[in-house]
């Protein structure tokens, strides 16, 4: 008899999901780090900061890192919730995170700053969106185990109608 507080369709396993997502977390910190370095030291565009504070930047530069951090872990928590309250949770997570990485690139480009600056940090964002949800769903996919499939009255049966157990050959 199954429990009928498990979905019988299966589910995430929280240590790979939270392995995936830790993971993902330094990704999108190295990523905003080689964003402002490519657009402050390659391309000389001002970002987070004014180009006096060097190329490295300053405590923003770290914030920038830690908050990108911070959201991937977010995202994490947004998709092991969605997997056990809604049904088809890979879609509803992929829209949540592209709409959530838009309102990451509409707002920089608002700002009363120069369009360089604009552009760069924008373009930042995007691929931090991007990585971020890209990620997680393939680490998602990876840590989902399907429920074992109720076991057939058959002696000898894999529990899987129609399907011969592993030691026949068909």
């Amino acid at each position: 008899m199954t429990d009928p507080q498990q979905p019988s369709h299966g589910k995430l396993d929280p240590a790979r999901l939270w392995s995936g997502g830790a993971a993902t977390a330094v990704v999108a910190a190295l990523i905003a780090v080689v964003g402002i370095l490519l657009c402050r030291s390659v391309l000389d565009v001002p970002v987070l900061s004014p180009k006096g504070e060097g190329v490295w930047g300053d405590a923003r530069t770290v914030t920038f890192a830690l908050v990108a951090g911070g959201i991937a872990l977010a995202a994490t928590a947004l998709m092991q919730l969605l997997s056990v309250t809604t049904p088809q949770f890979p879609t509803f997570f992929t829209w949540i995170m592209v709409l959530l990485t838009a309102i990451a690139v509409v707002i920089p480009l608002s700002l009363p700053v120069g369009w360089d600056a604009k552009l760069a940090t924008a373009g930042i964002n995007l691929v931090i969106g991007i990585a971020i949800t890209s990620i997680l769903q393939s680490v998602a996919r990876s840590a989902y185990r399907r429920a074992p499939h109720p076991p057939s009255s058959e002696p000898g049966s894999t529990g899987v109608p129609g399907m011969p157990p592993p030691w026949q050959s068909t």
